[in-house]
């Protein structure tokens, strides 16, 4: 898979700057190493993947959180994940390297990595790599950073968001990585995103496991949670807003923003799917409950048949109507089932309903962007899950991983 030429230009946010540098790690023509630095007082909430092998990066990052974090460092092309106690020691050797260049404390560094799993971190090249990621540090280093993190991406992933709190104009701007290897248990890939209005570290924490949870757990690629996930947010307080928390009245504005920044970086992350020809949007109405929307919308999503049917632009409902059966639903009604494609009624009272005909429904699959809407019978519940199909360039992308 080809990278994109395409330029990522985003607002920067004032108190954060970006610097990136190429280390050599996987590729000797692109930049694959990224710092962030955000100022002094900034305050940092993150949230990691819950993949019990998870990356050595994950495992610091999770210690150092708490030690008011202001750096952090980014690497793609090498995992550092399935490398035991020597991964360990490497991240905790490029936090140090970082540090001695910046007069931080190695324990302010969050490091974190991605890219080939079970490979020792090239740690020599990161050291020497450093002094020209940190000449390159700038506020508007937004879509050089984006690019340095990409993997298997296609194109550059950025969103931002400008708003008013109490007469301040305050920004939230944010990049992503991801393509493959995408079923969120927290968040998915990594996400990187910084504002700079004041916020306690509750309020800012609760701000992004909030966000994080309607966005980024709401999407999947191909059902496998990375080793390697997390999303991180700072807030630089730059701008001399007076401090938000859970409680203030702007708080909500806030959370607002973050959330769609956060709902732009997975949509792009879908529809960047490796191979990916189509996005899908599985919405499922009149569950029990939340959990059981998401789990009916997760198990459509899931199913190889029923993505590879998509790519081929086949109206297979079956395949839709035996995911929606084995999903766990209890007692599920089956004559209360519908299901549509965009417009089209496939499915009704839990048998083809009498209006649909084939020609409508290969139309609708042969859209580049296609609704599953589902109603169960069940309560009020809803939720809304994205995904997307699976090519023949998904199987030749990851079988090609290593090579």
């Amino acid at each position: 898979m080809s990278a994109s030429s395409e330029a990522l230009s985003l607002p920067g946010v004032k108190g954060v700057r970006l610097g990136a540098a190429c280390a050599g790690i996987k590729r000797s023509d692109r930049d694959d190493l990224v710092v962030i630095e955000a100022a002094e007082g900034s305050v940092c909430a993150a949230v990691f993947t819950r993949n019990a092998f998870c990356a050595a990066p994950v495992i610091v990052a999770r210690e150092h959180l708490g030690r008011h974090p202001r750096w952090l460092l980014i690497n793609s092309g090498n995992a550092n994940a399935g490398t035991g106690q020597r991964g360990l020691d490497d991240a905790r050797r490029t936090c140090k390297a970082l540090a001695r260049l910046t007069g931080a404390s190695a324990e302010q560094v969050l490091p974190f990595s991605t890219g080939v799993i079970g490979e020792y971190l090239p740690v020599d090249k990161i050291e020497s790599a450093l002094p020209r990621a940190l000449s390159t540090l700038d506020e508007a280093g937004w879509g050089q950073a984006a690019r340095a993190i990409m993997t298997t991406d296609t194109r550059p992933k950025g969103a931002s968001r400008t708003l008013n709190l109490a007469g301040v104009p305050v920004t939230v701007t944010g990049i992503a990585k991801g393509a493959g290897m995408i079923h969120p248990d927290m968040a998915t890939m990594l996400a990187f995103i910084a504002t700079d209005a004041a916020v306690d570290q509750d309020g800012l924490q609760h701000c992004l496991s909030e966000a994080v949870d309607g966005s980024f757990n709401l999407i999947t690629v191909d059902g496998d949670t990375s080793t390697n996930d997390a999303c991180v947010l700072f807030a630089s307080g730059a701008v001399g807003n007076p401090e938000l928390n859970r409680r203030s009245a702007d708080f909500f504005l806030l959370s607002r923003a973050v959330r769609d920044v956060c709902e732009e970086l997975a949509e792009a992350i879908v529809r960047d799917g490796e191979g990916a020809t189509k996005l899908i949007r599985i919405e499922i109405q009149e569950a029990r409950d939340e959990a059981e929307a998401r789990n009916v919308a997760k198990t459509i999503a899931h199913s190889p048949l029923v993505k590879t049917a998509f790519f081929a632009s086949d109206p297979n409902w079956g395949r839709i109507l035996a995911a929606i059966g084995r999903s766990g639903c209890a007692a599920l009604d089956i004559s209360k089932v519908a299901i549509w494609l965009g417009n089209v009624q496939i499915v009704e009272n839990g048998g083809r309903a009498p209006s649909y005909t084939e020609e409508a429904g290969r139309a609708m699959m042969s859209e580049s962007d296609i609704l599953i809407r589902v109603t169960l019978g069940r309560g009020q519940a809803h939720q809304r899950v994205l995904t997307c199909d699976f090519s023949y360039d998904y199987v030749r992308i990851n079988a090609e991983y290593r090579t």
